[in-house]
């Protein structure tokens, strides 16, 4: 198009144009960024949002706010940004010859030549420990279930080529903040938490499945297993069945955590939140089309917004 800039030279293709990275960011940086996903800033907010919706939970169960908190909710935000580009880099180590295969991949820094594998491992090894030093700042429980969330980062790169379902890998994975941030306020484990991690599992299902629609013609062409390849036109029934699930089980989450501490209003407020997600869910089902490749992608980053909704009636319950 006449008078639009040249996309910068290492731009992956489906960075948004502009983005800080690609703009601002030392042009020796570019790569290392891009590699964690600093230009994508959506997967940070996946990875972040159910923690957030852990620690609010938690004060509402307790009813005992502190400045602490505060810092949990920071610490997470850091924690969230550092291993988001640690798995991701993770994942395009692994992925590096699948990458290269996949039109909208083939751009990333590994597959485009950017940087070596070598670069990316010592990349993901500094992201870690400085995700590390900011764990360590949380009790003795939360840092236990930190380093239990390695497990599931590890191996979700590898589930694609084994399971139908990678998407529930990708949800354990980006789900376990919810617990973890439950953990750092109370110091132990209950069922609200732990149901609020399936909750957050049936929602990646929701917004993964959207996501991989986008790939569907060139994972089959590579063997790359997904919902997406599993359900073919079933996708909208499922995705149905996904919000069904995430309302059940968040509001069953809300009901334990919240029913002997708090008022009445407070319960109703709390239990609002599941129910106004799950109607942004449904209006993104009644926008979804296999076929348009840009609506997927522009979906799949509402979500951010979408996981924002809980929140703002947790925080108004706390209040209540």
């Amino acid at each position: 198009m006449q008078g639009q800039k040249p996309a910068p030279e290492g731009q992956v293709a489906d960075a948004v144009r502009g983005n800080w990275v690609d703009t601002y960011a030392p042009e020796w940086t570019r790569p290392y960024l891009r590699l964690s996903r600093a230009d994508r800033p959506i997967g940070t907010w996946l990875l972040l949002i159910p923690c957030w919706w852990g620690l609010a939970l938690a004060i509402l169960s307790d009813q005992s706010p502190r400045w602490q908190d505060l810092w949990i909710a920071a610490g997470c935000a850091g924690g969230a940004w550092l291993m988001r580009g640690a798995g991701c880099t993770w994942n395009d180590i692994t992925d590096r010859n699948f990458d290269g295969q996949v039109e909208r991949t083939r751009s990333r820094p590994i597959p485009s030549g950017q940087v070596t594998v070598k670069g990316a491992l010592a990349w993901m090894g500094l992201q870690c420990l400085a995700g590390l030093l900011i764990l360590l700042t949380f009790n003795q429980a939360a840092i236990a279930m930190g380093i239990l969330s390695l497990l599931p980062v590890a191996v979700y790169p590898f589930a694609k080529r084994f399971t139908w379902w990678p998407q529930v890998f990708l949800g354990l994975a980006f789900n376990w903040g919810a617990m973890l941030a439950w953990v750092a306020h109370t110091g132990t484990l209950g069922w609200p938490p732990v149901l609020l991690y399936l909750a957050g599992i049936a929602w990646t299902l929701f917004y993964d499945t959207i996501y991989a629609h986008q790939d569907t013609e060139d994972d089959a062409l590579i063997g790359v297993k997904s919902t997406a390849r599993l359900f073919g036109t079933q996708t909208p029934m499922w995705l149905r069945r996904f919000i069904v699930a995430f309302v059940s089980l968040m509001a069953l989450a809300v009901i334990l955590a919240v029913q002997d501490s708090a008022s009445v209003l407070a319960l109703v407020l709390a239990l609002a939140a599941p129910w106004a997600m799950g109607w942004h869910l449904t209006w993104q089902l009644r926008a979804f089309d296999a076929e348009n490749t840009q609506r997927l992608l522009q979906l799949f980053r509402l979500n951010r917004d979408t996981g924002l909704i809980p929140l703002i009636f947790f925080v108004l319950a706390m209040f209540a």
